[in-house]
């Protein structure tokens, strides 16, 4: 691996090699998303929490604030909508020229593996690696279902994860679920851990971050479960505990509900 590469890794995934990824690129197919329609509002108040920022280049460009410090992953697939009739449908969205212009430290893109679109999105995958291995920028590829959540079990995922490191995927971001332990063991690259639809309780995202970190996982990329969170700031502060702190459920609770005191005096 290249001097630059590497470091870019290096700079998202810190001295422990594990990484807190914060997401607020959802608008590219949903539009305005609850709590997250001024997008640096919300990110501000969790930036000492989050070790990189996962975006698209319109809220990089029009408010993300340039003396921001912390790397940004970049999402550069996309053309579909909700509103559309197929979300697997994407297509590449940036060019590795503006990739460069916005210095980013690397780039995220769904595949759609199992869809109707599998082939379009992989070879999407596969042009991105082409592209920035020439100039030493790592590629995330993201394993999205779209809208067929029965999908993610621990078979299928596997499957993703592994043709994604296999097509050149410097580090894979895919659904918890049971059995995660075999996604880990079949993927030759990082796995993130990706947040998913918004859960019921703070207690329920704590156990299963931390039983996929348990097993392998290099990280966590969550956004709803965050930032439309009643009580955003702890919940950060408590996963950050988990990734970096090797935090357990309990622990991660106490952390939350002293924080969530502590803000409501």
């Amino acid at each position: 691996m290249d001097w630059g590469k590497a470091n870019r890794l290096k700079n998202i995934f810190g001295k422990d090699g594990k990484c807190f990824l914060m997401p607020i690129d959802h608008g590219y197919f949903q539009g305005p998303t609850s709590c997250l329609e001024q997008p640096w509002k919300t990110v501000e108040p969790l930036v000492d929490y989050f070790d990189a920022l996962f975006c698209t280049r319109g809220v990089l460009r029009s408010v993300i604030p340039p003396s921001f410090s912390k790397p940004i992953i970049l999402r550069v697939s996309g053309g579909t909508s909700m509103a559309g009739t197929d979300l697997a449908n994407e297509g590449l969205t940036t060019s590795i020229e503006e990739i460069l212009r916005l210095n980013v430290t690397a780039v995220g893109l769904s595949v759609f593996v199992g869809s109707d679109y599998e082939h379009q999105t992989l070879m999407n995958l596969s042009q991105m690696v082409n592209d920035c291995e020439r100039y030493g920028i790592p590629v995330m590829a993201v394993t999205a279902v779209g809208k067929e959540l029965e999908k993610r079990n621990a078979r299928y995922l596997a499957m993703c994860c592994r043709i994604a490191a296999e097509l050149g995927a410097s580090v894979v971001k895919t659904y918890w679920c049971e059995e995660f332990e075999k996604i880990i063991n079949g993927c030759p690259v990082p796995v993130i851990i990706a947040g998913g639809p918004k859960c019921e309780t703070e207690k329920e995202v704590f156990e299963f971050v931390y039983d996929g970190m348990s097993k392998g996982a290099v990280g966590l990329n969550l956004g709803r479960n965050v930032w439309q969170c009643t009580n955003p700031v702890p919940m950060a502060m408590a996963l950050n505990a988990i990734v970096h702190e090797k935090a357990d459920v309990a622990t991660a609770m106490n952390i939350f509900e002293k924080a969530k005191n502590k803000t409501a005096r």
